[in-house]
């Protein structure tokens, strides 16, 4: 048994399954939806659950502290200095990305006194079936296990990255491997690869990690990390969620259209809501409408597709006015 085996075992959380978010505080209520999903579909597991955030409102502190109320749960929020990040900056200031994707990139060096693996997530993930399988993969020889991502960005990435080993994965869903991944230097790696190539790569963090690990992932099923894009769906208006049977124990919703926007009218929404409804945060409201003007161009799309052509035309007019006010 290792050190941290003996540790786990003295505190009472020798089977508990350790799972760490890296998220800031606009993404608390959705990752307590993602929370809320992975319990209700493995009610007899004990979890560690982690959060790594550079600045967290005591509101969502207090929420995230209170699913220690749960028999067999125990939660740990780590705070983060901001300037850790501060290097990156140039990648997250005119874009989407916040600092909080390379939070993961520390993940083993700040949990590695609490376990030897942890399952890191995307926040934007609902889990639909048991983990158990995954719980059981032996990682004694593996870095980190990940899912590919889709075949289209596959084949780009790959090419454009020049990997040796034609296979590239989302790193939206991480089982690592603590121990090795430190012994490998895969963070300070990462890091470097970033510093030298990164206003190359079109996902800076995921292809990095893709550079670093190439040919020492271990590439598992796609089920622990389905990846379902919205934005398709509606634009052709099929607004039901289309997923095979036990195809997916993780649903990565990774497009830029979420289930918490109900406004979309798809059937992520229903599943979102419900597992929203036993989160922490469930008294917190969805997103009804646009949030921004990306999200209002788009819904005026998806209006069209509808066949609702004035009402398109409505949110198109919409679109237009708030992002003449941003200029």
């Amino acid at each position: 048994m290792t050190a941290i085996a003996q540790m786990a075992a003295q505190s009472g959380n020798a089977d508990a399954f350790h799972v760490v978010f890296c998220v800031d505080d606009r993404y608390f209520r959705c990752m307590g939806a993602t929370i809320a999903s992975i319990i209700a579909n493995n009610a007899e597991r004990n979890f560690v659950f982690h959060v790594l955030a550079t600045k967290v409102s005591e509101d969502n502190r207090r929420r995230f502290e209170s699913l220690a109320q749960r028999p067999g749960t125990t939660v740990h929020l780590h705070l983060l200095d901001a300037e850790l990040f501060s290097r990156f900056d140039q990648y997250t200031r005119s874009s989407y990305y916040s600092s909080a994707i390379f939070a993961r990139l520390v993940i083993p060096d700040i949990l590695k006194s609490y376990t030897d693996r942890v399952l890191y997530l995307d926040a934007d993930i609902l889990c639909v079936g048991s983990i158990d399988e995954l719980a059981r993969l032996d990682l004694a020889d593996d870095i980190a296990l990940v899912v590919p991502d889709a075949e289209a960005t596959t084949r780009r990435r790959v090419e454009a990255l020049k990997l040796k080993h034609p296979r590239y994965f989302n790193s939206g869903m991480l089982y690592i491997n603590i121990p090795k991944w430190i012994e490998a230097g895969i963070t300070q790696q990462t890091i470097d690869a970033i510093l030298k190539d990164g206003e190359n790569f079109r996902f800076p963090d995921q292809d990095a990690l893709n550079v670093v690990l190439d040919g020492r992932a271990r590439f598992v099923g796609v089920r622990w990390n389905y990846l379902y894009g919205l934005v398709g769906d509606l634009e052709n208006n099929r607004p039901a969620l289309a997923i095979p049977a036990g195809a997916a124990t993780f649903i990565h919703f990774a497009g830029s259209v979420k289930p918490w926007g109900v406004w979309s009218g798809h059937d992520s929404v229903r599943l979102f809501q419900k597992y929203h409804a036993l989160s922490a945060w469930s008294d917190q409201s969805l997103d009804i409408e646009p949030t921004n003007y990306k999200e209002l161009r788009m819904h005026s799309r998806f209006q069209w597709a509808r066949g609702n052509r004035l009402d398109s035309l409505r949110w198109y007019w919409r679109y237009l006015l708030v992002r003449r006010a941003r200029k």
